[in-house]
């Protein structure tokens, strides 16, 4: 039996992976640490209510007594997910992300050396190296630079983890996952905002240009690889699980036009947002030598699929988007 602790289960990629581990091994029991912020749905893992393999814990990551409480029975790793993740929102208020970034990392890495956890992995962004030009790919050596208060929280995040590593012997990995994209992601992001939007015939607002471009990976392809490093990894590392899909913003928005069959004349250029960063790719080479992991699903299937999961799952979004989700934060702890 393996027992892991997961932070942010309830939230876009921690919930798929939740799901991952406990489809992957009939044995695997899953702790789900989630403070239930405004993108934590517990509705996205509500199937799994009567799962006796499957704990949850409401609580937040910088607060040392809740990641006790999480930590009660144990755990042979740690994956933490749990994160501010908006860069928008980021601008208008630095101060959540560096609470839950920063000091949820540090309180987490803290209480995971006292508890003797075997392996504890952090899942971080492509996002803190900052921009990149028109050519090449990041690869983990490159120097972190980031461009927001988000970016700069991770990045943060990052270095903690390796200087637990350096300083205690912590036993950490680090993964930098390039955009990822598929079901269950909370509408304010580029894929799930703009689909939520075309369904009903509203406009989509691209940032200036347009042409910013990001490599995308689909979510479960994503948890695959962050799996595969958890257990293969070598530790102390840092692996880029990147897609290979690299896609401008326009690009995106007018395949997603396209399979929906809607008029390019809903898309609205709007000013551009402080420290945009133009580009994004990564270098997937040292996850492949080393663990074998490459994406698997190509992108025009992956957001086909994409497409009509948010088209199957319209009471999902719409719940969320009238806020009626958040009623179900009140629910009690599953024992």
């Amino acid at each position: 039996m393996t027992r892991y602790l997961v932070t942010g289960g309830c939230g876009f990629i921690g919930s798929n992976f939740v799901r991952l581990l406990l489809r992957r091994d009939p044995r695997a029991e899953v702790v789900n640490l989630d403070a239930l912020t405004y993108a934590g749905n517990p509705e996205n893992l509500a199937d799994l209510a009567s799962e006796s393999r499957y704990q949850f814990v409401r609580g937040n990551v910088e607060e040392p007594a809740a990641v006790r409480r999480a930590l009660e029975g144990g755990a042979d790793a740690v994956v933490h997910f749990a994160a501010e993740s908006h860069v928008d929102r980021s601008l208008e208020d630095p101060a959540p992300f560096v609470r839950t970034n920063v000091l949820g990392t540090q309180v987490l890495l803290t209480e995971c050396r006292r508890a003797g956890v075997g392996r504890f992995l952090l899942v971080s962004t492509d996002e803190v190296y900052g921009s990149l030009g028109p050519d090449g790919a990041f690869r983990e050596t490159d120097p972190i630079q980031p461009s927001s208060p988000y970016s700069a929280s991770k990045a943060a995040a990052d270095l903690l983890t390796r200087a637990a590593f350096v300083s205690f012997g912590a036993p950490v990995l680090l993964v930098r996952c390039s955009n990822n994209y598929g079901p269950y992601q909370f509408p304010e992001k580029l894929i799930p905002f703009f689909l939520t939007r075309l369904f009903e015939d509203k406009p989509v607002p691209l940032y200036g240009d347009g042409q910013n471009v990001r490599d995308w990976l689909h979510v479960e392809d994503c948890c695959e690889g962050i799996l595969r490093v958890l257990e293969a990894g070598r530790l102390g590392e840092v692996y880029n699980l990147g897609g290979g899909n690299e896609r401008s913003n326009l690009q995106i928005t007018r395949t997603l036009l396209s399979l929906l069959g809607k008029p390019e004349s809903l898309i609205t250029f709007v000013k551009d947002r402080p420290g945009h960063d133009r580009r994004y790719a990564l270098d997937g080479t040292k996850a492949a030598g080393e663990l074998g992991w490459r994406p698997r699903l190509g992108f025009d299937d992956g957001l086909a699929r994409t497409v009509d999961w948010y088209r199957a799952n319209e009471e999902w979004w719409k719940r969320i988007l009238r806020g009626e989700y958040r009623s179900t934060h009140q629910a009690s702890e599953h024992p």
